[in-house]
């Protein structure tokens, strides 16, 4: 049974779509691993906030917000690392 459950914002929907279908499979099967491990080894906190983490799958990232509380996992964007930072 998962611990944690993911929830997508409107903003990670888009970013998944304009993607390839293999690239998106991958990222989704990183995700779902979130649901037992939200902070796997290859993760890393996002500096300068108190829950948003990247996790690093091939060139993209994934942000999300870890809620501990409510055990919810918030993923916000899935962008080219180039790409990624400049609206955080």
């Amino acid at each position: 049974m998962a611990s944690y459950r993911i929830e997508f914002a409107a903003s990670a929907e888009k970013d998944l779509r304009h993607l390839a279908p293999a690239l998106v499979a991958n990222i989704l099967q990183r995700i779902e691993a979130l649901e037992d491990d939200p902070t796997p080894r290859r993760s890393q906190k996002v500096r300068g906030t108190e829950r948003t983490y990247r996790l690093r799958v091939g060139d993209y990232r994934v942000i999300y917000e870890l809620d501990s509380g409510a055990r919810v996992i918030l993923v916000y964007h899935i962008r080219h690392r180039r790409e990624v930072y400049r609206q955080l």
